[in-house]
C-alpha cells in the first residue's frame, strides 16, 4: 500500500534494497516491480547497492531499471569501514562502473561517494572524476547529518559547475533538524533529485521526509510540484500510522496535528477564521480538518462552541462564561481517568440546558472535530 501511496503522490522513482542482503528482498521486490507496473509502467525502480559485484549481479538479475551505488570515500571509511586506500577506491568504482555502463548502455546508474559532505571536495573529485562519463547521476549523501544550509549550497554548485552534463542527487539525515532546509537549499541550488521517505524514515533521526519537502517547496517554488498529486500527502503519512500503529509524528507539517489549536485565543479565533494562526493551507496536501482540542487552556468560546454543536444545548454566552470558570477551577482532575469531557459533564449536571434537535445530515457536515 505504501508503494501504491507514493506512485498515487507522483514519486518516479522508488529505490529498494539490493537483492544480495537476502532471498525475501529478491522475491519481495519481484512481486512489487510487477504490481508497480500496473500502477505506472514508467516508474523507475533503483536497487541500492555497494560498489560491489555480487551487489551489482543480483540487482541486473532481479531485473532493476537502474541502480545507486555507493562507496565511502572519507577517511573514516578508509580507516574504519573498508579499509580502501583512495588509490583503491577510484581503482575498484572506475573498474565496476565502467564495465557496467559497457554491458547496460541504457540503465540508470547513480554514483554516491558515501559521507560526502564530511570527505574533502578535493577527494570527492579525485573519484567523481574517474567515473564521471560512465554515470547518469552522482549522489551527494549527507551520511551523518552533519550539513548545513551554507555548505549544501557551495558544495552543491561546486559539483554541478565541475559536472554540468551529470545531474546531481542529495541525501540528507537530520541529525541536527536541518534534513528539511538542506533538501530545500539544494533543489534552489540545482539539485535533480533528492531522497526522501514516508515521515522521513531511516537511520537514527531519519532523512527528509517527502510530504514535508513538497509542503515547503510548493510555499515558494508551487512550480516544482506540479506533477504531483498534493492531496494524497495526508493520507499517505496517515496509511504509514495505520501500519505501525503510531499517530503522525506531531513534527510533521503535514498532518492535523499542524491544525490544532489548544490556546483558548488560538481557538477564539480559529473559530472566526483559519487564516488567523494557519498560515499556509494545509487542504491542498489532504488535511481537510481541524482539531480544537478541550482542555486547561480552552476559554469559553471553544466551550461554548463544543456544548452547542457537539451536545446541542442551548447556551447562553454568559452560561458559557460560568461553566467555563467552574470548568477551569478543576483542571487539576484532567488525567487518563477523567478527560475534559467528562469533567465538563460533570458540572453541566447542576444546569437544567435544553437541547435543541438537529438534523443528522447537520452533524455530518461539521467542519470542525474536536478530539
Amino acid at each position: 500500500m505504501i508503494l501504491k501511496g507514493m506512485i498515487e503522490l507522483g514519486v518516479k522513482s522508488i529505490e529498494f534494497f539490493s537483492p544480495v542482503v537476502n532471498g525475501n528482498e529478491k522475491d519481495d521486490f519481484l512481486e512489487l516491480k510487477e504490481y508497480a507496473r500496473t500502477l505506472n509502467p514508467s516508474v523507475r525502480l533503483l536497487a541500492h547497492c555497494r560498489c560491489h559485484p555480487d551487489d551489482i549481479e543480483q540487482a541486473i538479475s532481479a531485473g532493476f531499471d537502474g541502480l545507486n551505488l555507493f562507496l565511502g570515500v572519507s577517511e573514516y571509511s578508509q580507516n574504519f569501514s573498508h579499509g580502501m586506500t583512495m588509490t583503491e577506491i577510484i581503482r575498484r568504482s572506475r573498474s565496476l562502473i565502467k564495465s557496467l555502463r559497457k554491458n547496460n548502455p541504457a540503465m540508470y546508474i547513480r554514483f554516491s561517494g558515501e559521507d560526502c559532505f564530511r570527505t574533502k571536495l578535493t577527494d570527492v573529485y579525485k573519484v567523481y572524476d574517474e567515473v564521471g562519463e560512465y554515470v547518469d547521476t552522482f549522489g551527494m549523501p549527507d551520511t551523518v547529518g552533519i550539513a548545513t544550509p551554507e555548505l549544501v549550497r557551495k558544495r552543491v554548485r561546486a559539483l554541478k559547475k565541475r559536472y554540468p552534463t551529470v545531474d546531481l542527487e542529495c541525501h540528507f539525515h537530520n541529525d541536527r533538524g536541518l534534513s528539511v532546509i538542506n533538501a530545500v537549499t539544494a533543489i534552489q541550488s540545482g539539485a535533480s533529485y533528492i531522497d526522501t521517505s514516508v515521515w522521513g524514515m531511516a537511520e537514527r533521526s531519519g532523512i527528509t521526509s517527502v510530504t514535508a519537502l513538497l509542503f515547503n517547496l510548493y510555499q515558494d517554488h508551487p512550480e516544482l510540484c506540479e506533477s504531483f498529486n498534493l492531496e494524497v500527502c495526508y493520507p499517505l503519512n496517515v496509511l504509514m500510522g495505520s501500519i505501525l500503529k503510531y499517530h503522525v509524528p506531531y513534527n510533521e507539517p503535514v498532518s492535523v496535528t499542524n491544525r490544532t489549536h489548544t490556546a483558548g485565543v488560538h481557538q477564539k479565533a480559529v473559530l472566526n477564521n483559519k487564516i488567523v494562526y494557519e498560515a499556509m493551507d494545509l487542504r491542498k496536501f489532504g488535511v481537510t480538518k481541524n482539531q480544537l482540542l478541550l482542555g486547561p487552556l480552552s476559554g469559553w468560546n471553544l466551550i461554548s462552541y463544543f456544548l452547542r454543536e457537539f451536545k446541542n444545548y442551548d447556551i447562553s454566552k454568559d452560561q458559557a462564561r460560568e461553566i467555563t470558570k467552574l470548568f477551569k477551577k478543576q483542571i487539576g482532575r484532567i488525567g487518563r481517568k477523567q478527560n475534559p469531557e467528562y469533567i465538563l459533564d460533570e458540572i453541566l449536571e447542576n444546569y437544567m440546558l435544553k437541547k435543541f434537535p438537529v438534523e443528522p445530515q447537520v452533524i455530518n457536515g461539521r467542519i470542525e472535530h474536536l478530539s
